[in-house]
């Protein structure tokens, strides 16, 4: 059995984590590591103001 998502606000590890993952790790993948629905990963991204490198954003679109 699956194991049940975290809900309601992010403690100060998580937001930790996020920040210093965010910029070169799917959030598909941070959302799978912080055990997180996607939506609320990519909805606190953004209420930080996060942004992925264009780095990781070249490597994404030229595997494509």
């Amino acid at each position: 059995m699956a194991k049940k998502l975290i809900t309601g606000v992010f403690s100060k590890e998580e937001t930790k984590s996020l920040k210093k993952l965010f910029p070169t790790t799917s959030t598909k993948d941070i959302a799978k590591k912080l055990n997180r629905k996607l939506k609320s990963v990519q909805a606190k991204a953004s209420q930080l103001g996060l942004k992925k490198t264009t780095k990781y954003l070249k490597k994404m679109y030229s595997s494509k």
